[in-house]
């Protein structure tokens, strides 16, 4: 039995890639007709996406999950009849109605079950049970890259599935998160700063921004309602989101409390905060300046004409009094980092005007 793990399946379609809606629409015309794997990092919904699915084609789903199976739970245990042993399935797989039977963490379970389940993917059977004829197999697992527990899976459960990449979209998420009505302040500030949905899920033991991070952080949120003071929101963003992700929240939502605007600070209404206990709240506005700048700057500067002028030189204004108080995070607005690098043209701008901040920083 050959074993594949992530890294040699990733080389040829770590690319190929779909978002939760697209995802859906995949299900509905490929799993129909063939059982699907889905392959994601930890906690960016691919269990709500099949629970979706199926309730969308009409069927109940029926989840498993591969890193608590033993054998037992798959091809149940003998009987004796008439003097013939017989395996009975247990009762939540043998159904008389068709089903959609999501088998999440896939690749965790051990390969005895992986064998087990080779039968089931493939002739959807399980010794002499039958899965009802409109029945629907769906597989789910986490990556290896993702520091989440797995196991290599064989290249004959590989070839029996049809892999799909899931990766997380703001936009769909955002629509979800406003339908069920999450907490206003985790919808604004992923609005505000999409790029902290969802981040590598780190190699030591520490807490992880994902789209289940951020509805567990929403329903606590909700369960303290207005009583939720500072040390509260603080507690709870570190408890649930990466370090520099809780740390902004916890800014944010100070913002969102005290008068400063970032806005307002752009048009020139309002300075930037200065107080030593505002630090924070500074760095939160650093960012989400930085944040603005990077979505709303061309790349040439044809393109930068009308408004766009108007916020290079509103921005260059609020840039120098930033440095004023903070060189610092002046310098971090306009710095390259991972998420992303402001236009060139622009930065030969600032450096021009503003020399300060090109100085390195020590």
């Amino acid at each position: 039995m050959e074993l594949l793990n992530w890294d040699q399946r990733s080389r040829l379609n770590s690319n190929i890639s779909l978002t939760q809606t697209e995802l859906i629409d995949f299900l509905v015309h490929v799993a129909m007709v063939r059982p699907v794997f889905i392959w994601g990092a930890p906690g960016i919904g691919k269990s709500s996406l099949v629970e979706r699915f199926a309730a969308g084609v009409g069927l109940p789903c029926v989840s498993l999950l591969g890193s608590q199976l033993a054998p037992e739970d798959l091809i149940g245990v003998p009987q004796i009849l008439e003097g013939v042993s017989r395996f009975c399935p247990p009762r939540t797989i043998a159904r008389a109605e068709p089903y959609c039977l999501f088998l999440d963490e896939l690749n965790a379970c051990s390969h005895e079950i992986q064998k087990a389940f080779y039968s089931l993917i493939h002739d959807r059977r399980l010794g002499e049970y039958e899965l009802p004829k409109g029945s629907v197999v769906v597989g789910a697992g986490n990556r290896a890259q993702d520091s989440a527990i797995v196991r290599p899976m064989s290249s004959a459960l590989i070839n029996r599935m049809v892999h799909v990449h899931l990766r997380v979209s703001h936009r769909d998420w955002l629509a979800w998160a406003q339908e069920n009505n999450l907490h206003p302040a985790v919808l604004e500030y992923i609005h505000t700063r999409p790029d902290h949905l969802w981040t590598q899920p780190p190699k030591h033991e520490d807490t992880f921004s994902s789209p289940r991070s951020w509805h567990m952080l929403s329903d606590a949120l909700r369960e303290y309602g207005p009583d939720a003071g500072e040390s509260v929101v603080e507690a709870l963003a570190h408890g649930t989101l990466s370090p520099d992700h809780a740390t902004q929240f916890k800014a944010f939502v100070k913002q969102k409390r005290s008068r400063f605007r970032l806005s307002a600070i752009l048009d020139g209404e309002m300075q930037w905060p200065h107080e030593p206990q505002d630090r924070d709240l500074l760095y939160f506005l650093s960012q989400a300046f930085r944040a603005q700048l990077l979505k709303e700057l061309p790349e040439h500067r044809e393109s930068a004409s009308g408004g766009k002028r108007d916020l290079v030189h509103r921005s260059k204004a609020a840039l120098r009094s930033l440095a004023a108080i903070s060189l610092e995070m002046a310098q971090m607005v306009v710095v390259s980092d991972p998420s992303g690098t402001l236009p060139n043209w622009y930065l030969v701008e600032v450096v021009r005007d503003l020399p300060r901040l090109a100085a390195k920083k020590e």
